[in-house]
């Protein structure tokens, strides 16, 4: 798939905060999904202590949840491991792999935040506007935010909240389990984030797409 830059690199999180507080104005929090036949996972680790970022993206048919496409990339990592920052570590390899892509996917689901984070631009946004995939944030654990207790069920779900503004879900996706913590990314309001989680979801905590993006990286 064919990208256009959104933005230069930065060099410190000092010019990183002025790209996140820049573009987050510009991530669209309607529901502008179309017809889903497609949903993307990617899962971003690091070799040799930290230097190498490995992106993989595990394109899966919907709602078979199938593998129909797959690509793995290493690139130098660009960015130090800073809490709050951590598209910009991350999003450069996952753009590789997407341009390596010949599906390209009607919906992301990244394995971190989206609007739930200090500056309402975690990786799912950033990743969303650059390849302007509707995209929704499946983070396995908290950043910021606060919520009541979540019902046990699998389905059950509490507003995540920052003061009073609701900035995503807590969803439990296994009953008994540990939920996950679903957000905006771009292109996609929180109902239909919280619906394709589920719909993406089988017998794990896990989304497939999440699932199979990990075993990729991991083989």
């Amino acid at each position: 798939m064919k990208i256009t830059p959104l933005h230069t690199w930065p060099n410190s999180t000092a010019e990183a905060k002025v790209i996140q507080e820049k573009f987050r104005s510009k991530v669209i929090t309607s529901n502008q999904l179309q017809h889903v036949q497609t949903v993307a996972g990617i899962d971003i680790g690091f070799e040799n202590n930290g230097n190498i970022t490995r992106a993989a993206i595990a394109v899966l048919s919907f709602p078979e949840l199938e593998l129909v496409e797959q690509r793995v990339v290493r690139d130098k990592t660009r960015f130090p491991y800073v809490p709050g920052y951590l598209s910009f570590r991350e999003v450069p390899a996952a753009l590789i792999a997407f341009e390596k892509l010949k599906i390209i996917p009607d919906l992301l689901l990244c394995d971190g935040q989206g609007l739930a984070h200090p500056r309402r631009f975690g990786l799912a946004c950033h990743l969303g506007l650059w390849t302007r995939i509707p995209s929704i944030g499946v983070a396995k654990s908290r950043l910021i935010g606060t919520h009541q207790d979540v019902g046990t069920e699998k389905g059950n779900w509490q507003s995540l909240m920052d003061e009073d503004e609701i900035i995503g879900a807590v969803l439990r996706t296994r009953t008994n389990v540990s939920p996950l913590y679903v957000s905006i990314g771009h292109r996609v309001d929180l109902p239909t984030a919280i619906d394709y989680t589920l719909r993406c979801t089988t017998k794990y905590r896990l989304p497939e797409t999440t699932r199979w993006a990990h075993k990729l990286a991991s083989g």
